[in-house]
């Protein structure tokens, strides 16, 4: 499932590419046709992403995306090819440049039409994002230190901290070196307070390269410019694998329905 980086990157994209202009809105699958009526041919004022949500106004109404596991979006210049499969929605306009520009969207969990309440709704449900500007860091805590859930569940809970998926929740706890199985309440204001920060660092480096690496440069057997998928990571989908740091296995099991990657020496409390 993209992470939060991914929908800040795409809200920027799509801002960039189609706000400030009317917006052919179509659904060859058929499954938005009418979402996609009420929207064509309206200027779309802004895109913004809050946690792995997407959304795009054009006056009072909101389209309200979230991509889930299986969700994407395809962009391009000119004419767009034909309308193939699954297709759930098109956008087609003239581009910053005068070409003309589209985007398709494939297999999402959610594609809606939201009113100003509504997005209100979905927004008050969600926990800080930490891409967003003035998140607020305690929010996050007082529902960790209030909670005897592990630690490395609470992170996957957008209703806590909205944007951190798999790999950030991996990578972030290894590099606190704090055990996935440490409850929440033992997670004091001083350690969230730095691994927030971290966090924060992380994100925002994910947005600028447009993909996630949280080695540090020193444990990277690349060049700091070059690096490669086998060095970004330090536990994430490295099952088996010594670990960077201390040569233990590192070792993996579901958490929150999803894959949890640890160093069982590194992150042993």
């Amino acid at each position: 499932m993209p992470e939060g980086h991914t929908l800040y990157r795409l809200a920027r994209e799509q801002s960039t590419l189609f706000a400030g202009r009317p917006v052919h809105v179509t659904s060859p699958q058929g499954r938005f046709e009418a979402g996609a009526a009420l929207l064509d041919g309206r200027v779309l004022d802004e895109v913004f992403s809050y946690g792995k949500h997407l959304f795009a106004r054009f006056g009072a109404d909101h389209l309200h995306v979230h991509l889930g596991l299986y969700g994407s979006y395809t962009t391009g210049t000119g004419t767009p090819p034909p309308a193939k499969g699954a297709l759930r929605m098109r956008w087609e306009a003239d581009g910053p440049d005068g070409a003309g520009v589209w985007t398709d969207l494939r297999g999402p969990t959610v594609c809606e039409v939201l009113t100003e309440a509504e997005v209100t709704a979905v927004l008050d449900r969600l926990g800080p994002d930490p891409l967003r500007p003035r998140a607020d860091r305690r929010r996050a805590h007082r529902r960790i230190a209030a909670s005897r859930t592990p630690i490395g569940a609470l992170l996957m809970d957008q209703s806590v901290l909205a944007g951190v998926g798999n790999v950030y929740r991996a990578e972030l706890l290894f590099r606190h070196r704090v055990s996935p199985f440490r409850v929440g309440r033992a997670v004091d204001d001083a350690l969230w307070s730095a691994m927030w920060s971290d966090l924060v660092r992380l994100m925002r480096a994910g947005v600028r390269l447009g993909r996630i690496v949280t080695t540090r440069p020193e444990h990277r057997t690349r060049r700091r410019g070059d690096v490669q998928r086998e060095d970004a990571h330090y536990v994430y989908r490295r099952t088996g694998l010594p670990c960077r740091l201390c040569t233990t296995e590192v070792r993996t099991e579901v958490m929150a329905g999803r894959n949890l990657y640890w160093c069982p020496t590194c992150q042993s409390v």
